[in-house]
């Protein structure tokens, strides 16, 4: 595995992927949009239930 591969594949590239998403997944909710499922499942949220209120 090249060093490359393993940055992008190891934690460094997660953390990377992670900070994206919230990124992502905040600009969107302040222009009033629905985030992509892609950013909410990095980020560990369930699509389907992303935007239900349980109370």
């Amino acid at each position: 595995m090249s060093f490359r591969q393993s940055i992008r594949d190891g934690f460094l590239g997660r953390a990377f992927a992670m900070i994206g998403a919230a990124n992502a997944v905040t600009a969107t909710l302040e222009s009033g949009r629905r985030p992509r499922q892609r950013d909410l499942r990095e980020l560990g949220i369930d699509p389907a239930m992303f935007g239900r209120n349980g109370h």
